[in-house]
């Protein structure tokens, strides 16, 4: 277990004991339901801060890769063997990149094939980029193809790759923030239903009868967290590209409709 997860496990146990705090010092009042909902949400805030700081930092090697792969190819054209290529410009400053590529460097150093040093430098970003430019790199080397030509390629790609995430962040920017005021013109919609037309029903007398009752709250409630959920994973998913973006949207998006909710109703359901 590495020290951030010790810091998740210790920060949610402090949430969840001052939710217990809570239910001592609230149970049953109105400010009960969305104290509860911000200490859960203090109690994984660590959790996010780190992840969208991966976020970043993977980006940042990423483009970094970039420059070092530019780097390498111009001087591998200029006639300087890879290994040696490597070794030099791993001591240029990359920022992010920078360890990994200084313990490339040093595994060349000591003498470990160029191969594994880059399969072993691709593995330690963790980054799917680097794996495949990498893997691309391997299998020209083996092939006997021309490594030059290779990585220019690789340079291009990865450029490529990096316009369209950013043309389609760009262009699908607008349907993002349509996608979150559909959903909060939806909460003010259902709360509307709940709070004031629904009651009004509720006292109209149907030929004599005993005044109807309308409790679907808990059914409003449940149709707001389901539209949350996918709402949210469409989001990631046509801005982002992957279904973990999109299930981060859906907790916010749940999160702040379960707060608006409570705050308005004084209760969940």
């Amino acid at each position: 277990m590495n020290r951030f997860k010790a810091v998740y496990i210790v920060e949610i146990f402090l949430s969840l004991l001052a939710v217990a705090g809570n239910v001592y010092l609230f149970w049953g009042k109105r400010q009960f339901w969305p104290i509860v909902i911000i200490l859960l949400s203090l109690g994984w805030l660590h959790f996010w801060i780190d992840f969208f700081a991966e976020n970043r930092r993977q980006k940042e090697i990423e483009l970094k890769f970039v420059e070092f792969a530019r780097t390498l190819v111009e001087s591998v054209k200029s006639g300087v063997s890879i290994p040696r290529s490597i070794m030099n410009i791993a001591q240029k400053d990359f920022g992010a990149l920078s360890p990994f590529l200084q313990k490339l460097a040093h595994q060349i150093e000591w003498g470990i094939p160029t191969r594994k040093a880059l399969m072993t430098f691709s593995t330690d970003t963790n980054n799917r980029v680097i794996k495949r430019s990498v893997s691309i790199l391997v299998e020209a080397e083996q092939s006997g193809g021309d490594i030059s030509d290779v990585l220019e390629s690789v340079v291009d790609s990865v450029i490529n790759i990096k316009k369209m995430r950013e043309e389609r962040k760009a262009s699908i920017y607008s349907q993002v923030v349509q996608g979150y005021i559909v959903y909060f013109i939806f909460i003010i919609i259902m709360l509307i239903l709940q709070l004031w037309l629904f009651p009004k029903l509720g006292n109209l007398s149907i030929g004599g009868s005993t005044p109807g009752e309308f409790n679907l709250n808990p059914t409003f409630f449940s149709l707001i967290m389901i539209q949350g959920l996918f709402a949210g994973v469409m989001i990631g998913k046509f801005s982002e590209g992957t279904i973990k973006q999109g299930l981060l949207h859906s907790l916010i998006l749940m999160t702040l409709a379960a707060l608006i909710i409570t705050t308005v109703k004084g209760s969940i359901l």
